[in-house]
């Protein structure tokens, strides 16, 4: 992670995502932007958050992590959103992991700061009203997706989502790992990659992924996990 002190790049997000209708321009100013990368890990189960986070740019993946210590796929971030409002409102340890996809801008406010000033400000609380609604569609869709629909939609929106350039894909995570984001076995999840292999939708070898047909992959991913 990286901390950006550029104020003019601070300050076209600021204006780009109309922050000032959330948060006072002073407090905006006061955070601290930060560029991270690739499998950077900004949030880990158990942790206590001492910052409130809005996402900028970029793309980031969050994890449930179940009591068996499994973990499953809970949302991307691809559009302004919030890290750390539940424990803003709720201090407790965090028990989601948030790992970047790609490339991504966060701008990160002290929760002290957050606490002392906006529990009871009206803009902010319409704002994260709205965020967290919005949280809360997205828990029982995914968990209505990977209750109802066939691990073929679910794998093929997980892989949609990873795609990079020249329509390739590398999995970082083993097998085993994105099998139980999936919330399925390994073997499943081989038979379903050899699947979408047999239909010419894709060639994998290893962890690579070549996309052949990627309109046929995106009528499958069927935006489950956007």
């Amino acid at each position: 992670m990286k901390t950006i002190t550029d104020q003019k790049l601070i300050l076209s997000y600021i204006k780009k995502y109309h922050l000032e209708d959330v948060l006072d321009h002073e407090d905006l100013m006061r955070g601290t932007l930060i560029q991270c990368q690739k499998r950077d890990v900004i949030i880990n189960p158990g942790e206590e958050l001492d910052t409130f986070y809005f996402f900028l740019e970029g793309k980031l993946k969050v994890t449930s992590v179940l009591e068996n210590g499994k973990s499953l796929l809970f949302r991307f971030y691809t559009k302004l959103d919030t890290l750390g409002d539940i424990e803003l409102f709720i201090p407790s340890l965090t028990d989601a992991r948030v790992e970047v996809v790609k490339e991504s801008y966060l701008l990160k406010i002290p929760m002290d700061l957050m606490r002392s000033r906006y529990l009871d400000n009206p803009k902010f609380l319409k704002f994260i009203g709205f965020s967290l609604s919005d949280k809360l569609r997205s828990i029982s869709q995914n968990s209505a997706y990977n209750l109802y629909y066939p691990l073929i939609n679910r794998l093929s929106s997980y892989i949609y989502e990873h795609i990079g350039e020249d329509n390739k894909v590398v999995f970082y995570s083993s097998y085993q790992d994105i099998s139980e984001l999936l919330g399925t076995s390994y073997r499943h999840l081989n038979r379903t990659l050899n699947d979408l292999q047999n239909m010419k939708i894709i060639t994998f070898y290893k962890k690579e992924i070549d996309i052949i047909d990627l309109d046929a992959l995106k009528a499958l991913a069927k935006n489950l996990y956007h």
